[in-house]
């Protein structure tokens, strides 16, 4: 299962309520986050409002394997950041019959597809991509729009960096 989507759209609350949703069928359950995630906590996954569960943090994607084989549903959060062999993992735990529950951004600042999220959603059973509301004209938003000058791909901030945008009040940043 996949969820993606821009920032401020849901995905990690549409995350978090899955999670919960297994527990209260009695399936053990497992969620992890990137170590460069620490917007909020360093050990919780934290929506932006503020609903959080604890979490592994994980530096080597291999080990999402390790850990997450043990676990009849396993979720994933900002699996932006992960390596192409987050792809290969979750496969070989949904073939072992275990519930993969992926979120992250399906593009980046540019609107350019990000990381190994373009395969998952391919390789997806379920997939859906969740909409913010554009904070200039207030139609559904895909996009997420850098508003700091930050040059790099990965900037991890929250509203002090960043806003949800649809697609005609996004601005691309100039190649340069």
């Amino acid at each position: 299962e996949v969820i993606c989507g821009g920032m401020f759209s849901g995905k990690t609350e549409e995350l978090l309520r899955r999670i919960r949703r297994a527990k209260i069928a009695n399936l053990s359950t497992i969620i992890f986050k990137p170590h460069i995630d620490t917007r909020y906590s360093n050990n919780k996954i934290v929506s932006h409002n503020n609903n959080s569960m604890d979490s592994v943090i994980i530096k080597k994607t291999k080990d999402l394997f390790d850990i997450g084989n043990k676990y009849d549903v396993v979720g994933i959060d900002e699996a932006q950041f992960f390596n192409d062999s987050i792809l290969e993992i979750c496969k070989t735990l949904a073939s072992q019959r275990k519930r993969v529950v992926v979120a992250g951004l399906d593009t980046d600042y540019r609107g350019i597809p990000f990381g190994p999220m373009p395969q998952l959603m391919c390789e997806a059973d379920y997939l859906d991509k969740l909409r913010a509301i554009c904070v200039k004209c207030g139609n559904p938003a895909s996009y997420t729009q850098r508003t700091s000058s930050d040059p790099g791909q990965v900037v991890i901030g929250e509203l002090d960096k960043y806003e949800a945008r649809c697609r005609n009040c996004f601005q691309a940043p100039r190649a340069g």
